[in-house]
């Protein structure tokens, strides 16, 4: 393991435990940067913030290693600019943050001026007779000196960096003629990585917009139109529809009988005919959603308080999307959970739909575990024909649009009992449904196959870009100075000497301007 170099060292020759291409040196940041400072809140100074005026800097306006002008909401006058006049960005700045967001780089350009920041970003200045300012940002970009900053990092709630530690950031230096080699094969390398990344960022969306194509054919009708055909005498789906209501008036007279009370029957609720209902196969049938289920309810209207141990309680955010989770599950006492059972018992197949606030119509099936209850915002619905064709059709684009509008257009939609067992429901046979379930899980895990290969190779790509940045920083991405150098029978100057003359003619310069040695690279306060 190397050893970390002393904070206080600004050495200009390589570090004895480094390996350094020949020709290369090693220097702590303020060894060759003539500023590194940071800025200022205005308002601390008096200062209040304008609609328009002087760009303000954040770290939040730093994207892909630029300032993303379009994301800046915050101006300043010309006042507060020259009070601030330390932190006045000028063209070459470099910026890195080091507050918050720790690490994040900004090469400022002439179209990002007039501009301004604040003490979250260091401004680093006067690089450019040793290490490029391009040069400097991808090194600062590089996993090593994101580490080590990461590593300095201090604070509670919001980590943060002094500028001392950016001042004494260990850096590696090319020779100035090999920088300018690095730097477009670098960016070229980069450039094909990023097309790449940003090829897979798409693919999610690819993916979901396939699925959703996946669900409306199924549920038109058109994802088994081929099965369709090669099956002689499909049964009567009016058949069907008949012995699921039978089914359920079964199923009601049980459960009174069971309860000892004798309630009139009620008849399912006729669906939405005034729907503008998509086209379906001729041997399917529309009808409602209350016709195929035996209960449609939600659940306990009065929250039972929570509990440090009990049984779970869950709420809309333990509805997903097509299945169930625990995490964080409020507890209720015992009483309390039989109490809300009463009113409704989720058990396996059962579909649950989010009725209330902004995921209304996120829905899942109850799989296999644990007893649970429910609150107000989910509604249950127990279908009676197959649940996970019944829980396609509510994914499904049609039926999410129509829950949707169901639910109003308030800033609180809520999907009522009434309306979701009027919801329109297409029936196809039972053995089409089946069909219908085990094409479109097929497809589903092929989808979930790509979109866990792209998860893997967005990965890849992190950490190919990082290979990339190592690789340039150990002079393996083109012919060192030193080998050109010996190949052309010429002289070459090594970072070390580049170093040790800037170092000299700055010395100089600051001994004739006001008789004083200089010190490091100038900086604001810590």
């Amino acid at each position: 393991m190397k050893k970390p170099p002393a904070k206080n060292a600004a050495v200009a020759e390589p570090d004895h435990d480094a390996e350094l291409p020949e020709g290369w040196a090693q220097a702590d940041l303020a060894s060759f940067s003539t500023l590194i400072t940071k800025g200022t809140t205005p308002t601390s100074l008096g200062f209040e913030y304008q609609p328009k005026g002087i760009s303000f800097v954040r770290v939040e306006n730093l994207t892909d290693g630029r300032i993303e002008r379009s994301t800046i909401t915050t101006f300043i006058n010309k006042e507060a600019d020259e009070a601030l006049k330390r932190s006045r960005l000028q063209m070459g700045d470099l910026l890195f943050s080091i507050a918050g967001t720790i690490g994040r780089t900004a090469l400022v350009i002439v179209d990002d001026l007039p501009a301004n920041t604040n003490q979250a970003l260091a401004i680093i200045r006067g690089t450019e007779p040793v290490l490029i300012p391009r040069l400097l940002q991808l090194a600062l970009m590089s996993s090593v000196t994101q580490q080590q900053a990461q590593s300095d990092a201090r604070g509670g709630s919001m980590n943060n960096i002094s500028l001392e530690d950016v001042r004494t950031m260990r850096l590696t230096i090319p020779p100035r003629a090999e920088q300018g080699r690095i730097i477009p094969r670098l960016e070229e390398l980069l450039r094909t990585l990023n097309q790449a990344e940003q090829r897979l960022a798409k693919v999610p969306k690819i993916l979901k917009a396939f699925r959703q194509s996946v669900l409306a054919a199924a549920c038109s009708g058109r994802l088994t139109e081929d099965w369709r055909e090669g099956i002689n005498n499909l049964p009567s789906t009016h058949a069907l529809l008949q012995d699921v209501l039978s089914q359920r008036r079964q199923m009601w007279d049980a459960e009174c009988m069971a309860a000892g009370r004798n309630r009139k029957y009620v008849n399912p609720i006729v669906f939405d005919q005034n729907s503008d209902l998509p086209a379906i196969p001729e041997t399917w049938i529309w009808t409602s959603a209350d016709s195929l289920c035996s209960q449609i309810t939600d659940g306990e209207h009065i929250q039972p308080p929570y509990r440090e141990t009990g049984l779970p309680m869950l709420t809309a955010k333990h509805v997903r999307d097509g299945y169930v989770v625990f995490d964080d599950a409020g507890l209720v006492s015992d009483a309390d959970f039989k109490k809300c059972l009463q009113r409704c018992a989720p058990t396996k197949d059962d579909i649950l739909i989010v009725s209330v606030g902004a995921t209304t119509g996120r829905a899942a099936i109850v799989e296999k575990c644990p007893p649970f209850a429910i609150v107000r915002s989910v509604l249950l619905l127990r279908p009676l024909i197959e649940p996970r064709y019944f829980l396609g059709w509510i994914h499904s684009p049609w039926c999410f649009n129509w829950m949707q509008s169901a639910s109003g257009a308030s800033a609180q939609p809520h999907l009522y009992i009434n309306d979701t067992r009027r919801m329109p429901f297409p029936l196809p046979t039972l053995q089409e449904q089946h069909e219908i379930v085990r094409r479109v899980e097929a497809l589903f895990k092929l989808a979930d196959t790509i979109e866990e290969r792209v998860k893997t190779a967005t990965k890849r790509a992190d950490k190919l870009t990082q290979s990339i940045l190592a690789k340039a920083f150990r002079g393996e991405l083109v012919p060192t100075e030193a080998e050109l150098a010996r190949k052309e029978g010429r002289d070459y100057e090594p970072a070390s000497v580049l170093l040790e003359r800037i170092r000299a003619e700055r010395e100089k310069s600051a001994t004739s301007t006001n008789g004083t040695k200089p010190r490091r690279a100038t900086a604001g306060k810590k």
